[in-house]
């Protein structure tokens, strides 16, 4: 399945950051970009990326309430932004702390998500599980809520990505169960 063809060329790019030249909307390898006439620059839109964590404890899985769009008011997992630069796997740590209090150890790379378009978050969600290592959950930073669920008393979740995980997670309790 292919993913719906985003802006390409955003309008509100008018000038070339590197000569500060006008910019035009022309074909460049599949789809029209923005590109300097002048200097030969190109601009390629780059997807938003956030990374988290799943914390399980006690057959509970570990949210927190969005206290800030998208999604204000629904529950996700614990996440963020990466920014240029950073390592993932510490900046999921790094959320963890600031939005829920707790002190996280990343044991692996759980998987990566897709988020349609139109919400306003990550494009490409990269979940690690992870294990509390200290702490109570106390919400924080872009959240006003953190608590355990257990996973047959969910509330309202936002995004794809949470929603998916969360089946993936139902998925392996079941089996977990059925051994």
């Amino acid at each position: 399945m292919s993913a719906p063809l985003l802006d390409s060329a955003p309008a509100w790019l008018a000038f070339c950051p590197r000569c500060a030249a006008p910019l035009v909307t022309r074909r460049v390898v599949d789809r029209p970009r923005r590109a300097c006439p002048a200097c030969g620059y190109v601009h390629f839109t780059d997807p938003k990326v956030g990374v988290g964590v799943l914390v399980v404890e006690d057959g509970r899985v570990l949210l927190v309430r969005r206290a800030v769009g998208p999604e204000r008011g629904k529950w996700s997992l614990p996440a963020g932004f990466l920014d240029q630069g950073e390592d993932p796997a510490a900046t999921a740590a790094r959320e963890a702390l600031e939005e829920t209090g707790l002190t996280v150890a990343i044991e692996g790379l759980l998987d990566v998500f897709y988020n349609p378009p139109g919400r306003g978050g990550a494009s490409i969600f990269i979940l690690y599980r992870a294990r509390r290592v200290a702490g109570e959950p106390t919400a924080g930073d872009d959240a006003d809520e953190a608590r355990f669920f257990p996973l047959d008393a969910l509330p309202d979740l936002a995004f794809a990505s949470t929603r998916a995980a969360i089946a993936r997670l139902r998925e392996e309790s079941s089996a977990d169960l059925a051994d």
